[in-house]
């Protein structure tokens, strides 16, 4: 049940990025349903969705992780340099467990995944509209176990060690993509993607590129 606010005089606006057509038109259609919430624009990529947020400066922005022409946690980053006050949900697919507290770091008020949207994304509106973080109670309860629990598990070979960008390249590799596409996609040198190569390897304890690769494609199939 979506939580409830009397409808202000002047509607909050939202601006929604998404690269799949439909998601976006479903998303805004949830949103317009509410009369003190409206839509104010839409983009399918972070290029386009960076320079309308700029222009429009809405209220808050719902954004995917996954886009065809950058990576959600670099938008993020990036909007919060240019719009400090800017509030900001993810409405992702991947794993709420895995990017909770990345989104959090780069300046995200929120997380959802897609499959619960529909019954939760007016309510992660509405609750960082008040000021609020918004997360799963699953995922809300981990964090703060984390926080008040030991730091055990960050000395053990994990991908979560991984810094973002580190994360990014992994992905990337699992996916099939050789370095010099890599760099050209990232718009890195080829120097620097071999250096994140090499501390991606160190940091999950792997001998050779066949083992990174082996491994980074293992994590991308076991995500989907």
């Amino acid at each position: 049940m979506a939580d409830k606010n009397p409808p202000s005089q002047t509607p909050k606006r939202i601006f929604i990025v998404d690269d799949h057509p439909v998601v976006r038109q479903g998303i805004a259609m949830l949103v317009n349903q509410e009369s003190d919430l409206k839509v104010c624009g839409d983009a399918e990529g972070a290029a386009v969705a960076l320079r309308e947020i700029e222009r429009i400066k809405p209220d808050l922005v719902i954004l995917d992780l996954s886009l065809k022409d950058g990576n959600g946690l670099e938008l993020i980053k990036d909007l919060r340099i240019r719009l400090p006050k800017l509030l900001i949900l993810v409405l992702s697919m991947h794993d709420e467990s895995f990017y909770a507290e990345r989104v959090l770091r780069a300046g995200a008020k929120g997380y959802i995944t897609k499959d619960e949207a529909t019954g939760k994304v007016v309510e992660g509106i509405r609750r960082i509209l008040r000021g609020e973080v918004f997360l799963s109670d699953r995922m809300a309860t981990k964090m703060l176990s984390k926080l008040t629990g030991g730091r055990a598990e960050a000395a053990r070979p994990s991908v979560e060690n991984l810094t973002d960008r580190e994360l990014q390249v992994f992905e990337l590799i699992g996916s099939g993509i050789g370095t010099s596409e890599i760099a050209k996609k990232l718009h890195l040198s080829v120097k620097t993607i071999d250096s994140h190569r090499e501390h991606i390897k160190q940091k999950l304890k792997l001998d050779s590129a066949s083992e990174l690769v082996k491994h980074a494609v293992q994590w991308v199939h076991l995500k989907k």
